[in-house]
């Protein structure tokens, strides 16, 4: 793969992470919902890359950081779907 096509879908993952990381209305559930949107997202540009486990790592990590950060009046997604 092109290192042109590994920046793209590098930026294209961490967009997605970075909007959709912060489901929840306190900094702990926005921090969990932020996780799992980011491992999976992580894991999809892991795959084509050549290695999921640590995009699903990285891509967890960056997401829990980006929901953990950020506050209800920064990004609003609404309730989460577990409550």
């Amino acid at each position: 793969m092109s290192n042109t096509k590994q920046y793209i879908i590098f930026a294209a993952t961490t967009a997605l992470i970075l909007t959709l990381a912060a489901c929840g209305n306190t900094a702990g559930e926005r921090a969990v919902s932020g996780a799992g949107i980011g491992a999976a997202a992580g894991a999809v540009g892991g795959a084509l890359t050549g290695n999921m486990g640590t995009g699903a790592l990285l891509g967890g990590a960056v997401g829990a950081a980006a929901g953990g950060l950020t506050s209800e009046k920064d990004i609003n997604l609404g309730k989460p779907i577990w409550k």
